[in-house]
């Protein structure tokens, strides 16, 4: 069904060819931005019944994306645009990794509204909600966008909301530290990428007599020269990898950790791979030969990444600290999928970053939740916790399961299609080490389990304070219960995920089963 409404001055015009009648891309975006807005410009007197209204209407529109999906075409699908500004034309569209993507954005979303609503002050809440809105909005723009330069202005505009998270809400006397480390790391990633973008725009405009453009159908269809390839993948693979967070590009990740909010500005920062995602969408399709010249570098720091960070984490005190770690050890295996370049590697890497992306957001919300009730998270004044908080600690016992790709979990399929596609691609070796790191892995996040919630504890002192604990709210319970079905639903659907994904890599495969046709020497 196509549909067209032109503005009666003629200065902008909009068109959307979608299966429904309606924009539903751009209502992803706006209507939490309208009620941020309307949070910030009027301080309402029920912020939370806002926000929560906000994402329940969020939550329909996706499930309206998912049931007018068409998963056996391999056409980007839901299309609008809007003509404003020719290099930042508005062109959104989605396939069935971004779906996945923004299905795993809403879930996030919805808790980590129920999260604030628990955790901060009445007084708290309005400037809590609009800046959680606000930071929602942009990610749905990143996930929906076909522009590249619109990617990375918005990229840019997320920073003051994720930085306003980081600042007002964190526990620590050190936040300027860490909020000051963030934005160091973040500018330099996305002055990469506009480097790299303008390279892109210039490139184009030189075979184009003059025209601009960042569209990615457009960027797509125009040679590159191998001459400035290298360097154009440089550029965009350093500056999404400081977003993934990528060893050794990971320095921000630690102190953000330890110094900035517990749980919500990390969840959007690591629950949510925005890296990873515009690798997928915007560095393998545009650069395919420097991709595949550079790809064994990239496994090799890879690799070095998962025993690094996996190590590092085993001597951490601190569950923040020892969570920062366990991601970035993670993330390596998910690049070791993603750079195998074959189609199982590309519906493995998707499928793991949902997963990681749900099972990090879980222990940070019971990370959360634990230094809501006992005011730390040194492992040495933890212990004995699950008498007073079963829920959660089964919500964390779950989650970091799901991370280490246990069956049962959505990150069983997912781990075994990287695997598979890792031997085929590279042979054993990669594979053997990505395993045994991922066993590194197990042995921490379980050993932080038993520390936390089974051990017991040194000294009567320290006893009678954790059973001094209250135990967990009613909102609390449901915020793990929440966590804890969502991670066992994502095995049930695993296969329905499969289905989104099938011919959403149909053109990756064939650049990378041929060299690419759109090189020039």
């Amino acid at each position: 069904m196509t549909s067209s409404l032109t503005s009666p001055l003629h200065l902008a015009e909009i068109h959307w060819s979608s299966q429904s009648d309606l924009p539903l891309l751009a209502m992803l975006q706006l209507l939490p931005l309208a009620a941020a807005l309307l949070l910030f410009l009027f301080k309402g007197k029920t912020p939370v019944l806002l926000a929560l209204a906000t994402m329940l209407a969020e939550i329909v529109v996706t499930l309206l994306l998912y049931s007018g999906f068409d998963p056996s075409t391999p056409a980007l699908q839901f299309g609008e645009s809007l003509t404003l500004l020719s290099p930042l034309n508005y062109h959104a569209a989605i396939d069935g990794m971004a779906l996945l993507f923004i299905i795993l954005t809403t879930i996030l979303g919805l808790l980590v509204v129920l999260y604030g609503w628990q955790v901060l002050s009445e007084e708290e809440h309005s400037h809590f909600m609009a800046t959680v809105l606000f930071t929602y909005a942009t990610l749905m723009s990143l996930l929906t966008t076909q522009n590249l330069l619109w990617f990375i202005v918005m990229s840019t505009i997320q920073l003051a909301p994720i930085g306003a998270l980081l600042r007002s809400w964190s526990t620590s006397p050190d936040k300027d530290e860490a909020v000051t480390r963030f934005v160091q790391f973040m500018s330099i990633g996305l002055l990469l990428l506009f480097i790299a973008t303008f390279m892109l725009g210039w490139n184009y405009a030189d075979q184009h007599a003059g025209e601009w453009s960042f569209d990615l159908a457009e960027l797509g269809t125009t040679s590159i020269p191998l001459s400035i390839q290298s360097i154009l993948f440089f550029l965009l693979f350093y500056g999404f990898a400081i977003r993934v967070p990528l060893f050794p590009l990971h320095g921000w990740l630690p102190k953000i950790a330890e110094h900035g909010t517990v749980a919500i500005a990390p969840i959007f920062l690591l629950g949510l791979k925005t890296g990873i995602y515009g690798i997928l969408r915007f560095v393998l399709p545009l650069l395919p030969d420097a991709v595949v010249q550079w790809s064994p570098y990239v496994i090799a720091f890879a690799i070095v990444g998962i025993f690094y960070a996996a190590l590092l984490a085993m001597i951490q005190v601190n569950l923040r600290r020892l969570l920062a770690f366990a991601v970035v050890s993670h993330t390596s295996i998910v690049i070791i999928g993603l750079f195998s370049l074959n189609h199982l590697a590309f519906q493995g890497s998707v499928l793991l970053s949902i997963n990681f992306g749900m099972a990090t957001t879980g222990l940070l919300l019971m990370n959360g939740l634990i230094f809501y009730r006992t005011r730390t998270l040194l492992m040495s004044r933890l212990g004995g916790l699950f008498d007073q908080l079963p829920l959660i600690g089964i919500a964390f016992f779950i989650s970091g399961l799901s991370i280490m790709g246990m069956p049962g979990t959505p990150g069983f399929d997912a781990v075994h299609l990287v695997m598979e596609a890792a031997m085929e691609h590279y042979g054993a070796l990669p594979t053997i080490a990505a395993s045994l790191g991922n066993v590194v892995a197990a042995g921490f996040l379980l050993w932080a389990f038993q520390r936390a919630f089974l051990s017991s504890l040194n000294s009567k002192g320290e006893a009678e304070e954790v059973c001094s604990v209250q135990r967990a709210s009613t909102k609390e319970n449901l915020l793990a219960l929440l966590v804890i079905t969502t991670l066992l639903m994502g095995e049930v659907l695993s296969e329905s995920s499969l289905e989104l994904l099938e011919h959403s890599f149909d053109h990756l495969n064939q650049l990378y089963e041929q060299p690419s046709s759109r090189s020039e020497p």
